[in-house]
Parts: C-alpha cells; sequence; structure tokens
C-alpha cells in the first residue's frame, strides 16, 4: 500500500503544487488589499477539506485501477479483451498502441512458428529416408568378411546412432510426443541393447558382465532402450580395455565401466546440451547430446539419471527406476 501511495502522490504532485501556488497568490493578493488573513484561512480549509475528500475517492479509483491492470497483465498473452478502456485520449492511445504491439508479435510468432513446423518436417522426413540407403549398405557389407568391411559396419553402426538420435531429438521437442506408460520386464530392454552393441563389445575386447534380472518397472520400453543405448555408447567409447557391468541395486540401474573416467569438475555439467568436457576435447569423439537427450527422456519418464567417476578409475551411471511421478514438461 506505501508504494502504491508513494506512486500516487509522485502522478499527482504537480497539482498539489499548483494548489499551494494558488493559494499563496491569494494569500498576497488578500494581504495587499489588506483583507483579514483569516478569509483566505477559511478558504484554504475548505478547499483542504474538499480536495481530501476527492484525493481520497481518486485514490480509491487509482487502486481499481491499478488492480484492473495487473489482473489484465496476466490474461494479455491470450487475448487483449482483458485491458481495461482507456478513460482519456491518451490512455486509449496507448491501449491502440499495445494492441498493434500484441498482433504484430502474434503475427511474427505464427510466421517462426510455420517455419518451425516445416522444419521439423523435413528433418524427419530426411531421417526416415536416410534409413534405407543405410540398411542397403549393411546388407553389402555383411556379406563380405574383409577388416574394411568390417571397419565400415563399425561406422555404420554409428551414422545409425546419430539418425536415431536426430529422430528422438524431433519427437522430444514435437507436440505428439509417443510415449507408452506401462509396466514392463527391464530384463529384455537391458539384452536387447547390450545385443545391438555386442559388435562394439567385441571390436574393443571388453567383458560385458550382466547376469538378468527379474525386476518389473513402470516405463516406456522404447525411450528407456534410448537411454541405455546412450549410455552403453559412452562407456564402449570411453573405455579401452577392461569391462562394462550392467546390474540392479534395488531400483537402481547401474552401468558400471573401467573407462578412462570424467573429471570432478566436469560432472556437473555432463547432462548439459552440447557440453563434452575434458574427455570430448581430448578424443574428439562427443557430441554432447545423447547424456542431455538421456536427462530429458528421464525427467519425462519420472526417473532420475545420475553419474558417480573419477579420473583414471571409471564411471559408474546410475538410473533410478523406482518413482512413479510422471512430469511433462
Amino acid at each position: 500500500m506505501s508504494k502504491l501511495l508513494k506512486e500516487y502522490v509522485r502522478m499527482r504532485i504537480k497539482g498539489v503544487i499548483l494548489f499551494v501556488i494558488f493559494s499563496a497568490i491569494f494569500s498576497v493578493v488578500f494581504y495587499l488589499y489588506q483583507l483579514p488573513l483569516t478569509a483566505v484561512g477559511y478558504g484554504v480549509i475548505i478547499c483542504l477539506l474538499v480536495g481530501l475528500i476527492f484525493i481520497l475517492w481518486d485514490f480509491r479509483d487509482f487502486i481499481k485501477r491499478h488492480n484492473e491492470l495487473e489482473r489484465a497483465q496476466k490474461e494479455v498473452s491470450l487475448y487483449l479483451d482483458s485491458l481495461p478502456r482507456g478513460r482519456n485520449l491518451i490512455e486509449e492511445d496507448y491501449r491502440k498502441l499495445v494492441n498493434n504491439l500484441f498482433e504484430d508479435k502474434r503475427a511474427s510468432e505464427e510466421e517462426k512458428e510455420e517455419r518451425y513446423r516445416e522444419m521439423i518436417d523435413y528433418y524427419t522426413l530426411w531421417a526416415h529416408q536416410i534409413k534405407t540407403p543405410i540398411a542397403a549398405m549393411r546388407l553389402i557389407l555383411q556379406g563380405e568378411e574383409k577388416e574394411e568391411s568390417r571397419e565400415l559396419l563399425s561406422e555404420l553402426f554409428k551414422i545409425e546412432q546419430y539418425v536415431e538420435m536426430v529422430l528422438c531429438y524431433l519427437r522430444l521437442d514435437s507436440d505428439n510426443s509417443d510415449f507408452v506408460i506401462k509396466e514392463q520386464a527391464l530384463d529384455p530392454i537391458i539384452r536387447q541393447a547390450i545385443r545391438r552393441y555386442a559388435p562394439q563389445f567385441i571390436r574393443k575386447k571388453l567383458t560385458v558382465e550382466y547376469e538378468g534380472t527379474d525386476a518389473r518397472v513402470i516405463t516406456d520400453e522404447k525411450w528407456l532402450l534410448f537411454v541405455l543405448e546412450q549410455v552403453l555408447s559412452n562407456a564402449i567409447k570411453y573405455t579401452n580395455k577392461g569391462r562394462i557391468r550392467v546390474y540392479m541395486m534395488d531400483k537402481i540401474l547401474v552401468v558400471e565401466d573401467t573407462g578412462i573416467g570424467i573429471k570432478e569438475e566436469d560432472i556437473p555439467r555432463i547432462f548439459e546440451k552440447g557440453f563434452t568436457g575434458y574427455n570430448g576435447r581430448s578424443y574428439k569423439k562427443a557430441t554432447g547430446i545423447g547424456l542431455y537427450l538421456s536427462k530429458r527422456i528421464c525427467k519425462k519418464l519420472s526417473h532420475k539419471i545420475s553419474v558417480e567417476s573419477k579420473l583414471s578409475m571409471g564411471t559408474r551411471i546410475f538410473i533410478d527406476l523406482s518413482s512413479m511421478s510422471l512430469e511433462v514438461e
């Protein structure tokens, strides 16, 4: 209230000054004509009483007007009908100005949305179409037993990963996400991810340890599989020798490797978009997108993903599957 009172006084200060000036003029005139100053005093008191009544009424109207505009601020992003009508020409001019700015902004946003939808449609189409030549190349290379063919198959697998990443990125930002949340057996999902990366394990001569689990979780099979594949991909990428172990701790899925680890100062930022850290700069293999997407997917699935690592001593990724409170961005 004190803030409103100060603002009101600031707005009406010219009128108060004008009243004081007029009172002083009348006092001087009465004094020059040797009229009783009590006449001036009575006039000033009467004017003050009338002015006080007017000020109280005007201040009440000021607060009411302020509250109307404050409510309109919360609704103006949807429509402008909530804006109160101008009480004079200046207020009406401001209202028209706001209306023009709003219409320009809405037209600009609609144009931007249209361009964005066209871009999403194009890249979605591209990502689906590129799968056909990739599949054809894989069939051709699988028929050959040369070392060069195996190398090309490995690189082709990376291309497939990047295409899946593009599709995942597009689907996450689309209005129609295809999440199907239900109770799932966890073991088939884990085995599917391990089988897909089996050639990469063999190529790098890494041992995989997984004994199976009978756990059942509330999740989306396809999206959880994507997260697990990204985690395994990183584990393989930064592990040159040793093993990768997948196991459960209560409702927490753990992927542990004996790789190069993560610098302590990089750990808080590894889920940020585009962040590659020391390892990414040293090995020139990271995109900084995989773990970022994994974090977003886990948030939508109400899972939690975290990391524990020490440089040169390996990394453990924890995917907490116990939460059941679904969150939509």
